[in-house]
């Protein structure tokens, strides 16, 4: 069993920051591919950001350069750091490992103009 707890979400206005977490426990060794993907409304879920354990990255055309994805490999966490948000960034949020194979909870994310 692997569990994935997401924390960092909220409301923020335009041109904001939000760090996002994302700790990952229970029946894993070693994670090679962890990631955020996002969900915004009427929509469907999207790549965001992954990062392997060796720290190779890749990201969204949408968020680069916004947006930077790091990892703590000893504490199987995943960061999503948020910059210059933008209204059509509002979604939830999802923490990935794998593929992706497993799932978080999911974690709302607000950008008012």
């Amino acid at each position: 069993q692997v569990q994935l707890v997401e924390s960092g979400g909220g409301l923020v206005q335009a041109g904001g920051s939000l760090r996002l977490s994302c700790a990952a426990s229970g029946s894993i060794f070693r994670i090679n591919l962890m990631g955020w993907y996002r969900q915004a409304p009427g929509k469907q879920r999207e790549l965001v950001a992954t990062a392997t354990s060796g720290g190779s990255t890749n990201y969204a055309d949408s968020v680069k350069g916004r947006f930077t994805i790091s990892r703590d490999n000893a504490k199987n966490t995943v960061y999503l750091q948020m910059n210059s948000l933008k209204p059509e960034d509002t979604a939830v949020y999802y923490c990935t490992i794998g593929p992706p194979d497993y799932w978080g909870q999911g974690t709302q994310v607000t950008v008012s103009s």
